[in-house]
């Protein structure tokens, strides 16, 4: 079951309804999209000033989101809005395919030109990347991937949770 808004007929303010989950229909795109622009879900988050279990509900297939919060994620992630709307056949539209393949493309030159040690490998790692701001060149604005440890899971701790705080942090200075 899925909870949806249901209008009352006397146009007082709508109520929750229970609506089984084989009559949800998917209305929106977000995940893949996010995950084909080589995005994190912490990424969109920081983006949108969101938190990461919002994110996660909005990228809910069957969420019912507000125009301005597609356009939010529409400003986040980088494409035109009518790609995160889930349409007829469900493919997104080969510009914002290709682009996503671009970006994640030319993140991973940058990688290998920025953690080479040789210097052949970074010249050509240099030419690739001309020629794929050569091809779109809003390109030229795009990092590499990060490579800072690597990445934990639900049930580790972050560094900044390891960290002790010292006493003064919780002294009331207004007092």
């Amino acid at each position: 079951m899925s909870i949806g808004q249901c209008a009352t007929s006397d146009g007082g303010p709508t109520r929750e309804v229970a609506i089984p989950a084989s009559d949800v229909k998917p209305l929106q795109r977000l995940a893949r999209v996010r995950r084909l622009q080589g995005l994190s879900r912490r990424t969109v988050a920081r983006r949108m000033n969101l938190e990461i279990e919002q994110v996660r509900q909005q990228e809910q297939a069957a969420a019912d989101l507000t125009l301005s919060t597609l356009y939010a994620w529409q400003k986040a992630l980088e494409v035109p809005v009518a790609e995160l709307l889930v349409e007829a056949d469900g493919a997104l539209a080969s510009p914002v395919l290709e682009r996503s393949q671009l970006v994640r493309l030319m993140k991973t030159v940058l990688a290998i030109r920025q953690r080479s040690r040789q210097e052949s490998i970074r010249r050509m790692a240099e030419t690739m990347i001309e020629q794929l701001v050569e091809i779109m060149p809003e390109l030229a604005e795009v990092g590499p991937w990060h490579a800072v440890g690597r990445r934990r899971r639900r049930n580790e701790l972050g560094i900044a949770a390891q960290r002790r705080l010292s006493d003064d942090v919780f002294v009331d200075r207004d007092k």
